[in-house]
């Protein structure tokens, strides 16, 4: 683990951001815990890309990877195949296997990133935001009044004029719920 340190702990931004997927492969490979070394290397990538790329956590490659185990794995399995031949890296391990993984893994970082970027588009938000209360007020979790509320106060936001927080707008909660528990 000293030597994992030494290579990955100090690199800037371009070669941190590859040398994510090769860290995450590596950790697999040494698989220092009786347990859970696939989730502590998905948490180590994400937080290695959080303080590369300086995201605000809004995306994360752990879910890409969840999205596509099966994927996932083949990759990784294939990463501990011995080198084919002298153009297959120096190594006892298959460099072209990581370069793949690597590929992988930087496609799910974009995936992720991208999918992302569509979620957090004022449409589909709003669509997104409405379907939920919807769904809310069926389920008879949100009074009926609730969906009205958060149309309003989802153009609010572009009103030129604010509304005031201390305006008269009835609570959101379930008909006769209170806030105070």
């Amino acid at each position: 683990m000293a030597r994992f340190s030494e290579v990955y702990g100090r690199l800037g931004k371009a070669d941190g951001i590859l040398a994510a997927a090769a860290a995450h492969r590596r950790l697999a490979w040494i698989h220092p815990f009786v347990d859970g070394n696939g989730r502590v290397a998905r948490l180590m990538s994400h937080a290695t890309l959080l303080e590369t790329l300086d995201s605000g956590a809004i995306w994360s490659v752990a879910r890409g990877l969840a999205r596509s185990v099966g994927d996932y794995k083949v990759h990784l399995a294939n990463c501990d195949q011995p080198h084919r031949n002298v153009l297959d890296g120096r190594g006892n391990l298959s460099e072209e296997a990581l370069a793949r993984f690597t590929a992988y893994f930087l496609e799910t970082c974009i995936d992720q990133v991208e999918f992302m970027e569509r979620l957090a588009q004022p449409a589909q938000l709003r669509k997104r935001i409405l379907e939920w209360a919807g769904d809310e007020v069926r389920l008879g979790r949100l009074s009926p009044r609730a969906r009205p509320i958060f149309e309003a106060r989802w153009f609010a936001a572009s009103c030129p004029v604010p509304i005031s927080p201390t305006s008269s707008v009835p609570p959101i909660g379930r008909p006769g719920a209170s806030s105070r528990r």
